[in-house]
């Protein structure tokens, strides 16, 4: 039987966000920097080259300044849900969903992706696409928002809305933990897995400042759930009272967390290390320690 994948985002929703954060997108990408950044530094720990690259989730083709200096990547192709970041990006430029990537398999030497998949319904599935992508020995490095960002914003919204209206409509897009993300690479089929996350938090004047980044950064909300109707004012100016009081700083400013997820896995290659077989294993516990006693007598 077909396993049936929850369907929680819009994707026409989600790509009309993103047109129209495309033309001011560069006044709001510091968190895709920031993001881009660890990617960078991942690839350049890397003692080879890449010489077909895939960025999925590509917005204005940023993440591209942050890894050619390294001079370890030739041809990127950018793709993306939103056309309007093709007259921003480097070309080659594909327009596509995030559901079904136009691409034939093993075509790439690298396939990146820079706070996008957060987005996607079926993360295993779109994983292994990925993994089908990827020529021997390939990389896939990605990276996402995780299950603890904006934690406040959610919360606040969540309270007040109840507060005003007696309940709550989905708001926040529901975010994976590392723990689940984590496993996604094995599963897919990509050796060598790593999973890490750091936080990052940004302080802002207000809640309505941070809604205003959102909104430029092309993250609002885009739940299949959602309130189809205008949200009333109340409740946001609830939530703003809630977020300044539960969550802000001694100098007015309120925190806003976000936790970045990055995942690294590799197309299997016979090249690649692998781990012993138990068993097999050639030095004693002792030795290591500093205690080799294997040939005392006295010891039973």
């Amino acid at each position: 039987m077909t396993e049936m994948i929850p369907q929680l985002f819009d994707p026409l929703a989600q790509r009309r966000n993103r047109q129209r954060a495309a033309a001011t997108y560069a006044n709001f990408a510091f968190l895709k920097d920031e993001a881009a950044l660890r990617l960078a530094d991942r690839v350049d720990l890397m003692q080879r080259d890449f010489d077909l690259c895939l960025d999925l989730g590509a917005h204005d083709g940023r993440l591209l300044t942050h890894l050619a200096p390294l001079g370890k990547i030739g041809t990127v192709l950018h793709s993306d849900p939103a056309a309007a970041f093709a007259k921003h990006a480097d070309k080659p430029f594909i327009v596509h969903d995030f559901a079904a990537l136009p691409f034939a398999d093993a075509s790439f030497d690298a396939v990146f992706s820079c706070l996008n998949l957060h987005w996607v319904d079926d993360l295993p599935g779109l994983m292994l696409q990925i993994r089908k992508l990827l020529r021997p020995d390939g990389l896939c490095l990605i990276n996402l928002l995780g299950g603890n960002s904006l934690f406040e914003l959610r919360a606040a919204l969540i309270a007040a809305e109840q507060d005003v209206t007696g309940g709550f409509s989905p708001r926040c897009a529901p975010m994976a933990d590392i723990k689940d993300v984590g496993g996604l690479l094995g599963r897919a089929g990509l050796a060598l897995p790593v999973a890490d996350s750091d936080r990052l938090t940004v302080t802002y004047p207000n809640m309505f400042r941070l809604m205003a980044d959102l909104r430029g950064m092309g993250e609002q909300n885009a739940m299949l759930g959602r309130l189809r109707q205008p949200t009333r004012r109340a409740v946001f100016m609830r939530a703003a009272e809630i977020y300044q009081t539960k969550f802000g700083c001694d100098d007015g400013t309120i925190p806003a967390s976000f936790e970045i997820i990055t995942l690294t896995g590799w197309a299997p290659h016979e090249s690649q290390q692998k781990p012993l077989r138990p068993g097999s294993g050639k030095t004693y516990l002792a030795t290591v320690i500093g205690g080799d006693d294997r040939d005392d007598p006295k010891q039973g």
